[in-house]
């Protein structure tokens, strides 16, 4: 059976996020979906599998139902297809952060990067004074990203605040474009920056995922595939789900504990 995949965020305030867990919890489990969830004060973060129907019915719930209350008015949600469910079980877990960053001063919901759709982010990139940044882990970047993107060589997001003091300069990087999976982290990382006094911070909109979703192949930039937390491992253009053998995981040096290092931010 062919299930349908939906990775949503949102940073928004959910002070109660404690009490949400079980309600959400047996939700999911009511419309048999399978897959992960992170609660934190600061909002969720998540990738759900099911049936088409159960995914509209929980998508449904996050925005428009009663239990958050209309606090999901904004949720970047994207939906993509797979050919087994890509979850072997379903996780809502309450964590500190629902990306790790480790830096308190970085809050999305109150000054974030701007946003350059799909469609944009090709003119952005291609300009020669801006500074295309990776936010992805090593092993992700491994597998593809996109032309002249600077990669940080962080083992994990929380390191990328450390790879930016070393490394980048406001006097000197005046304009940043950052991209990662989903878009989560690079809301995270662009209030970093400009809470570190950074002028010019811009960011893909839905991540590397839209992009693939909506760039036609024949004028994309991107080069290599992108890795998913799932059992998919990566997709490629137009969202395609592509097997272990075209991937050849172990040129690429993934292992079993970066990917769930991965899951785990």
């Amino acid at each position: 059976m062919i299930c349908k995949v939906a990775a949503f965020y949102q940073f928004a305030a959910l002070p109660d996020y404690r009490e949400l867990r079980e309600p959400l919890r047996a939700f999911c489990v009511g419309l048999a979906l399978k897959g992960s969830v992170l609660l934190a004060q600061e909002g969720i973060n998540g990738t759900v599998a099911g049936p088409g129907e159960a995914i509209e019915a929980l998508t449904h719930e996050l925005a428009h139902g009663d239990m958050f209350s209309g606090r999901l008015n904004n949720l970047e949600l994207k939906f993509s297809t797979a050919e087994t469910m890509p979850f072997g079980r379903l996780k809502v877990r309450l964590k500190k952060e629902i990306v790790t960053l480790g830096d308190e001063t970085a809050d999305p919901t109150r000054q974030v990067g701007t946003y350059v759709n799909a469609s944009e982010w090709n003119a952005l990139i291609a300009a020669p004074d801006t500074l295309v940044l990776d936010t992805r882990n090593a092993f992700e970047v491994a597998m593809g990203t996109f032309d002249g993107a600077l990669d940080p060589g962080i083992r994990s997001f929380g390191q990328f605040k450390d790879f930016a003091a070393e490394q980048l300069d406001p006097a000197k990087h005046r304009k940043i474009a950052m991209f990662c999976t989903g878009g989560i982290r690079c809301e995270k990382a662009s209030a970093h920056l400009l809470a570190r006094g950074f002028a010019e911070v811009y960011h893909l909109k839905g991540g590397i995922l839209k992009y693939l979703e909506e760039v036609p192949e024949a004028e994309s930039r991107w080069r290599g595939e992108c890795f998913v937390f799932d059992e998919r491992v990566a997709l490629g253009h137009g969202l395609q789900q592509l097997g272990l053998q075209q991937l050849g995981l172990q040129e690429c040096g993934l292992r079993e504990r970066d990917k769930d290092a991965a899951r785990d931010e």
